[in-house]
């Protein structure tokens, strides 16, 4: 038997269900459901609290009422932007202490960082044989669902895996934390041997290398990279570290705890949700949009750039589906404050790697596109390239492969989760079960012979 074949039988049982579902649009104005936990202007419903990190993107004008600022984002109340400044200016990265920043609310000291990234590279090791057994053995075409699937599986390996105090969850998620890097690199080599035919190397990590500096290692043969390579890759861990409670990977990490389940089931759903092209696959699609454009239009006539975004708009360019991939954002107007970061800096690596017209054309794009999207979809509050527009091109200059691009944001997030994680543990105490409103009739029950008698008609 073909499982994945969509038999006649499916495809007929599909239709009935598409044909038996009678909600639409309406009813959630009727009903005054704030569909997608979103009011009428966009805005995420509140539905708890944080001190994990917050986003700054409108200010109290004189009269009370909202403006739209430049974005601002904040970890634990540390503005984004000069925590960035500071281990850059210091020459050092900055992934490991922005953990610590997020899991203990403080900026650590020197030997805070010294002993942290310490025990961070204690825990950067799987079990015996589990990469033969969990990865190589069972090779699959997407590295997020082995990612998932490595996680459960390292339920079996922990010696007291369901007990949520804080302090063994807290041993979990770092070692969560530590070996999210081997994981996702194991998983894209097993793929690219089994299923692309290609040399198999598996490097182990390196007890000197930040988080960073081992994903550049395991991923490339010859193990080497650049310090302005590790230094950006660093940063964009940095920028994806953390972004808000209301992110649906995160929200989806308090959901899950608040059900009392152990922490590998928690982080295997959070992988779930980030997964999903409207979350974490976006930076993808900018890439695949870009490879699009420059295979069917002149990039230095401004004119064709000016026309095919338009007709993106139109759904009639790329993949149909009116959107410009990496320009706006569902909270930040007048600018992504990640963004403005990574494009600084993608400056400098693009001169490194001689793709200085690859970032113009970047550039060209993020100048034309938010005039474009007003025009179209009077959009007037502010249209501003997110975090996602630069951050694949980032990795593109990196040679990272696409299939990468999602577990390296999983790498990086798997830091906000654990603090969300531990912050609910501490904080919540009830499970989150929001309502749904019936929206069905009542309809009698047919005994199977009038039934039988029906369809015979």
């Amino acid at each position: 038997m073909n499982y994945s074949e969509i038999t006649p039988y499916i495809q007929k049982l599909a239709d009935l269900s598409c044909e038996r579902n009678h909600i639409t649009p309406d009813l959630y104005v009727k009903n005054d459901v704030k569909r997608g936990l979103r009011d009428l202007d966009g805005n995420g419903i509140v539905a708890g609290l944080t001190e994990i990190s917050r986003i700054k993107s409108k200010e109290k004008g004189a009269n009370g009422e909202e403006i739209p600022c430049e974005g601002q984002l904040y970890y634990r109340g540390v503005n984004v932007r000069q925590l960035v400044s500071g281990f850059l200016e210091d020459d050092r990265p900055g992934f490991e202490e922005t953990v610590y920043l997020l899991l203990f609310s403080k900026l650590p000291n020197r030997q805070e960082l010294q002993e942290f990234t310490a025990q961070l590279s204690a825990y950067r090791s799987l079990p015996p044989s589990f990469v033969r057994d969990m990865i190589l053995k069972a090779p699959g075409k997407d590295m997020m669902n082995i990612l998932s699937r490595c996680v459960l599986a390292l339920y079996a390996y922990d010696e007291n895996p369901d007990d949520i105090s804080v302090p063994n969850v807290l041993r979990q998620c770092l070692q969560l934390i530590a070996e999210f890097p081997l994981l996702a690199v194991y998983a894209y080599q097993s793929y690219q041997h089994y299923h692309k035919n290609n040399s198999l190397f598996i490097h182990y990590p390196k007890a000197e290398y930040n988080t960073a500096e081992n994903l550049l290692y395991l991923l490339r043969e010859d193990g080497k990279f650049t310090p302005l390579e590790a230094k950006l890759l660093d940063l964009a861990l940095v920028l994806h570290a953390e972004h808000g409670g209301g992110n649906n990977s995160t929200f989806t990490t308090h959901v899950v705890t608040s059900s009392a389940t152990d922490t590998y089931a928690v982080v295997s759903a959070a992988l779930g949700s980030l997964k999903g092209p409207r979350h974490g696959g976006a930076n993808v699609k900018v890439m695949r949009m870009f490879d699009d454009m420059k295979a069917n239009i002149d990039t230095e006539d401004e004119a064709q750039i000016v026309d095919y975004l338009t007709r993106l708009l139109d759904k009639q360019a790329f993949d149909n589906a009116g959107l410009i991939y990496g320009m706006g954002h569902a909270v930040y107007s007048l600018s992504d404050p990640r963004a403005d970061i990574l494009k600084k800096y993608a400056r400098r690596l693009s001169e490194e790697k001689g793709m200085q017209e690859e970032y113009k054309l970047y550039e060209r794009v993020e100048r034309l596109a938010p005039q474009i999207i007003a025009d179209k979809r009077k959009i007037y509050k502010g249209v501003s390239a997110n975090v996602d527009f630069y951050s694949g091109m980032v990795y593109k200059m990196l040679g990272l492969p696409y299939e990468m691009y999602t577990p390296i944001f999983a790498v990086a997030r798997i830091a906000g989760w654990s603090a969300h994680r531990i912050e609910e543990i501490q904080n919540a105490g009830k499970i989150i079960r929001p309502a749904y409103i019936n929206v069905k009739e009542e309809m009698p029950y047919v005994p199977m012979h009038e039934r039988d008698t029906a369809d015979q008609k």
